[in-house]
């Protein structure tokens, strides 16, 4: 009998780490730099990168479009598997709507009008 209580102990607490490692994993999926592609704007198709930070425990960013311009969100909601980050251009609030699609590629829009696509950008070390 004791054997029994030890083995089914030893199998609640695998499985309590197993589920805490893979809550944990999505919290950072965002983090790091992707490329990003807007289609159907009204000046015409746009790229840009975007780049997530985490400080302090909080998810941070900014866009940097095609012409160099950056522009630095100001909120971003976080879900496990999306984002909404929200920026000010022009005089407009804007947001990008960005969701997970599978390990370095993600989905989403701009403002629901605009589609997006975007792929994790991978860097090498140099040495």
């Amino acid at each position: 009998m004791k054997k029994l209580s030890v083995i089914i102990a030893v199998i609640v607490c695998s499985l309590a780490f197993s589920i805490g490692t893979k809550a944990q994993a999505p919290a950072d999926y965002f983090v790091g730099k992707w490329k990003t592609l807007t289609v159907g704007l009204p000046s015409g198709d746009a790229t840009s990168i975007i780049t997530f930070e985490r400080k302090d425990g909080k998810l941070n960013g900014y866009m940097v479009d095609d012409k160099g311009k950056k522009f630095v969100f100001s909120k971003i909601d976080e879900k496990p598997t999306s984002t909404t980050s929200y920026f000010t251009t022009s005089g407009y609030d804007v947001y990008i709507f960005l969701e997970k699609k599978d390990d370095n590629n993600v989905t989403g829009s701009t403002m629901d009008m605009f589609d997006m696509t975007g792929t994790r950008i991978i860097e090498t070390e140099t040495k």
